[in-house]
């Protein structure tokens, strides 16, 4: 799926709208999580581009060396490329081997687990969001943030503004590689890296993204009953938090 016909229009367009919401909202920084994969990759380099002050975090607990080292990769390009980038890692395993002690006997359901890896993080990005007056910047795209619900509750849903959440996948990658996004990172296989086995995105979701593209955008398609299926399940995290009401 590629609806964009002016990838450096886009580019613009993404960057101006960052930089309007911060002078509106006075807010002096942007804080962005990068993982190693696109995503994230994408995020971090358009947010180095508004020239505001960066704050780019590795974070990585028990990470798949190959993950983390294209997280370190991205995080040194950054830093030489944009001044006004400062890059901070900070090594969560030791936080989160604590936290699955101290709730003995409730630590054995393992997307429990993978999802309080991603609180964990949502929890750093804040911390650091608020002691250099920023917001955490999100870095999901289309298909996780609104077609199947791709993401963790309060974990990597947890954010501020959502500037790529309206690109399909496939604009990501193709408007990260104009914007020279190390290749080694646009062709890697897509994964939230919540996982000690390895798995990637398209595993755990059972469709490609391409195909997932097509079925929203077109309403049929190969992995329409997997969008429909993962969009009922997953409907709490992207609908207000049901309240009663007087």
């Amino acid at each position: 799926m590629d609806r964009i016909t002016d990838y450096f229009e886009l580019k613009l367009n993404i960057v101006e709208w960052i930089k309007e919401y911060a002078e509106k909202n006075k807010i002096n920084s942007l804080v962005v999580g990068v993982s190693g994969g696109i995503d994230s990759a994408l995020v971090s380099t358009l947010c180095a581009e508004t020239g505001m002050p960066t704050y780019v975090l590795g974070m990585p607990i028990h990470q798949n060396e190959e993950q983390e080292n294209l997280s370190d990769v991205h995080l040194e390009w950054l830093t030489c490329k944009y001044t006004n980038v400062t890059k901070l890692k900070f090594d969560l395993t030791n936080t989160f081997d604590t936290f699955v002690s101290s709730v003995d006997g409730y630590n054995d359901n393992k997307l429990a687990l993978a999802n309080t890896r991603s609180r964990i993080r949502m929890i750093t990005l804040y911390q650091v969001a608020g002691s250099v007056g920023g917001i955490v910047v999100g870095t999901g795209n289309k298909v996780e943030d609104y077609g199947i619900g791709f993401y963790t509750k309060y974990g990597d849903g947890g954010v501020d503004i959502a500037p790529i959440a309206d690109l399909y996948k496939t604009e990501v990658w193709e408007l990260g590689k104009r914007l020279g996004v190390d290749q080694r990172i646009v062709d890697a296989s897509p994964t939230d890296g919540l996982w000690d086995d390895g798995r990637c995105d398209e595993d755990q979701i059972g469709a490609t993204y391409v195909d997932l593209e097509y079925s929203m955008e077109h309403g049929r398609g190969p992995a329409v009953r997997i969008l429909h299926d993962l969009n009922a399940k997953n409907k709490h995290k992207m609908t207000p938090i049901p309240t009663f009401k007087l």
